[in-house]
């Protein structure tokens, strides 16, 4: 087993839930502490309205942007199109945009609280594409996922490391999902120079570049790294430093994926109900114990079969615990097929750390992998997550995600030596 490989295991089992460890440490935070959950660059950056009319400006709108604010005890929420555990949003996007009319060529960041563009790079030969696919230059774009993590470990602690992982592979669902609503084909890319990418675009040690995806023609032109440092911003307010996070992702940035044939999924959905279900999709908080059709649980597996559309590739596999699928015996499946029958739902429900909704939904999905690639593997998980999302609330299912649960009890309830990655909750 690579060296390399068995670092990224020894990081996620350091940030295992127990029984006990729950019971020790339950996270309390100071509600009124959090840090901002929105980067912004000074007033005198150049900027870039969206406008939905524009394609290119719909594009990269629907792949971030607030659905719905809200207030959940006596603190503000402004909920996107991406899921986020707990809602405190650590990922931030910037897209570089090249050969586009009416944009200048550059690397902006995606401003989402006031739904702008901020131009913070201008291109002249040099760009992105020197960090991601050297020799290659993208007529088009190029999405980064980044991270900034004091967001998140202001209440997780270590392991919002996983989190940071998992918010951005639903972040890459969402521009997936944008992508096919605009008709374009991604290419998802999880192996690249992500530390020099984060010192040339300033981050210091409060950010950090997690994935790329890229969207265009691509030519053979051997574009130079950024000129320039971009100046250094803060994504939060005030920030604190954890150690164990930092040293996690400066050691599992550079471990190698598996790699696979690029295959572009081919999905069939209605476009104008498509577009309905990625704005208007939410994670619930309660099921009312209701079945779900055969039918509309297969189609759901079905969006999980269609290809990812990437070269860098770990492999996820997916237990299921059915509580509640009309026409299928309860219990214990591996994809499709039966390991154990039975009504596991109060077990489901202990395991997820005592939540309802793992006990009351209709199925408990959980995302185990072996992997080589720790960043690679959750940010993979979490994308498959969205496609459970988004193919649920197509169907009027509802779907939760699901971070927390005991660790090394869901693998001995699974019989897997696999590490736990994920769980999702789907049903009525």
């Amino acid at each position: 087993m690579p060296q390399n490989h068995n670092l990224g295991r020894a990081y996620h089992d350091a940030t295992k839930h127990s029984y006990l460890s729950v019971q020790v440490n339950p996270n309390y935070v100071d509600a009124p502490t959090q840090p901002s959950t929105f980067k912004i660059y000074p007033k005198f950056y150049r900027r870039v309205q969206l406008n939905v009319n524009n394609p290119i400006h719909s594009f990269i709108w629907l792949t971030s942007t607030v659905t719905l604010e809200k207030v959940y005890k006596d603190v503000p929420y402004k909920l996107r199109v991406n899921p986020s555990a707990g809602a405190l949003y650590p990922t931030e996007v910037y897209v570089q945009i090249r050969g586009m009319q009416g944009m200048i060529d550059g690397v902006y960041h995606l401003e989402v609280e006031n739904n702008c563009l901020t131009l913070i790079y201008e291109l002249i030969d040099d760009g992105l594409e020197s960090y991601i696919i050297p020799t290659k230059s993208i007529s088009g774009f190029i999405f980064l996922i980044s991270s900034v993590y004091y967001r998140s470990s202001w209440k997780y602690q270590d392991r919002s490391m996983r989190y940071c992982l998992l918010d951005s592979g639903h972040h890459l669902g969402s521009i997936a999902a944008s992508a096919y609503l605009h008709d374009r084909d991604i290419q998802l890319i999880f192996d690249f120079d992500k530390l020099a990418l984060n010192t040339d675009l300033g981050f210091e040690n409060k950010e950090f570049i997690t994935a790329c995806v890229i969207s265009g023609e691509m030519q053979e032109k051997k574009v130079r790294r950024l000129r320039l440092k971009v100046p250094f911003v803060c994504g939060t307010d005030y920030f604190e430093a954890n150690q164990f996070i930092e040293a996690n992702y400066q050691v599992t940035a550079i471990q190698p994926s598996c790699q696979q044939k690029l295959e572009q999924p081919q999905f069939k959905f209605d476009k104008d109900k498509f577009h309905q279900t990625v704005y208007n999709r939410r994670s619930t908080r309660r099921f009312r114990k209701q079945f779900i059709s055969q039918v509309d649980y297969l189609y759901i597996w079905q969006q999980l079969q269609q290809p990812i559309p990437t070269e860098n590739y770990e492999e996820i596999e997916i237990y299921s615990v059915v509580h509640r699928v009309e026409g299928m015996s309860p219990g214990l499946y591996k994809g499709k097929h039966l390991l154990k029958a039975g009504d596991f739902s109060e077990q489901t429900g202990y395991l997820c750390i005592n939540q309802a909704i793992a006990r009351d939904c209709a199925v408990t999905l959980f995302f185990v992998s072996d992997y080589t690639n720790y960043q690679t593997a959750m940010q993979i998980a979490d994308f498959l997550g969205q496609r459970v999302y988004l193919g649920s609330n197509y169907m009027a299912i509802q779907c939760s995600g699901i971070g927390a649960y005991y660790d090394d009890e869901t693998q001995r309830f699974l019989e897997t030596t696999k590490d736990v990655l994920y769980a999702m909750t789907i049903g009525n």
